[in-house]
C-alpha cells in the first residue's frame, strides 16, 4: 500500500508538470512571431511534440523568432523526459496493482490510477469499510434526499474522499462509453426520464457497492468470494 501511494505522489507531481508544460508550449506558439506561429498551429500535441524536440533553431537568440524556438525545443524535451517517467510509474504502478487487488483491476471501466485511489481510500479508512453504505459515504457517493414538492428525487453527497469520488466518477464515464451492460442501463434510465446527472449518481452507487465487494476480500482473504452483481 505504501509503495503504491509513493509512486502516485511522484506520478502526479509528473503529470501537473507535464500540463504546465504543454500550456507553455501553447502560450508561446500563440504570442510568437507570423512565421513561427503558422507553422506549428495546425500541428497535433503528439506530433506538435515531436517536430519541436527535434528541431533545429538554431543559435541567434537575439533573434525572437529564434529564442521561440529553442524554448519551445526545450520544452518539448521536457515533456518527452515527463513523459518517460509517467509512462515508467505506470508500469511499476501496474504490477504492484495486478499484485495487490487483481480482481479489482479486473473490473469493467477499472483502471491502474482508479484502482489504486480506491485502494489507498480502502487502507486509510479501514475503520469505515463495516458495509457497503459506509463506504459509499466515504466515497461521496451515498444518495442524498433532494425532493421537493410533487418532485421525488436525491442529490451527490458532497462529503467523504474527494479523490475517491473522482476515481467513481471516471470508472463510470468509461462504461458509459464502453461497457454494453452500462450503456442499456443508461438508454433505459434516460427513456424514464432521468437525466444524465441523476443516472452519473445511480452509476457510481452502483460501481461503489461493486468495488467495496472486492476491497473487502483484499482486507478479509479467508472469507467466500462473494459474485459481484
Amino acid at each position: 500500500m505504501e509503495a503504491v501511494r509513493t509512486l502516485r505522489v511522484v506520478r502526479r507531481s509528473a503529470v501537473k508538470a507535464r500540463t504546465q508544460i504543454i500550456n507553455q508550449i501553447r502560450t508561446l506558439i500563440i504570442t510568437a512571431p507570423g512565421e513561427v506561429r503558422e507553422q506549428l498551429r495546425a500541428l497535433a500535441p503528439a506530433e506538435l511534440i515531436k517536430h519541436l524536440a527535434r528541431s533545429r533553431p538554431g543559435t541567434r537568440t537575439s533573434d525572437p523568432a529564434c529564442a521561440v524556438k529553442v524554448a519551445l525545443r526545450r520544452l518539448a524535451r521536457r515533456h518527452q523526459y515527463l513523459t518517460a517517467e509517467i509512462n515508467e510509474a505506470d508500469a511499476e504502478l501496474a504490477a504492484l496493482m495486478t499484485q495487490a487487488a487483481p480482481e479489482l483491476v479486473a473490473l469493467p471501466g477499472v483502471g491502474i490510477e482508479t484502482a489504486a485511489q480506491l485502494l489507498i481510500t480502502a487502507g486509510d479508512n479501514p475503520e469505515r469499510l463495516a458495509s457497503e453504505t459506509s463506504f459509499a459515504h466515504l466515497c461521496a457517493v451515498a444518495p442524498v434526499p433532494a425532493s421537493s414538492g410533487r418532485t421525488n428525487r436525491h442529490r451527490l453527497n458532497r462529503g467523504g474522499d474527494r479523490r475517491a469520488n473522482h476515481a467513481l466518477h471516471m470508472i463510470a464515464l468509461v462504461r458509459m462509453r464502453y461497457d454494453q451492460r452500462t450503456q442499456a442501463y443508461v438508454a433505459r434510465r434516460t427513456a424514464e426520464g432521468m437525466s444524465k446527472k441523476d443516472i452519473l449518481r445511480c452509476l457510481k452507487r452502483f460501481i461503489a457497492r461493486e468495488v467495496y465487494k472486492h476491497l473487502t476480500r483484499q482486507h478479509t482473504p479467508s472469507k467466500p468470494l462473494i459474485q459481484a452483481t
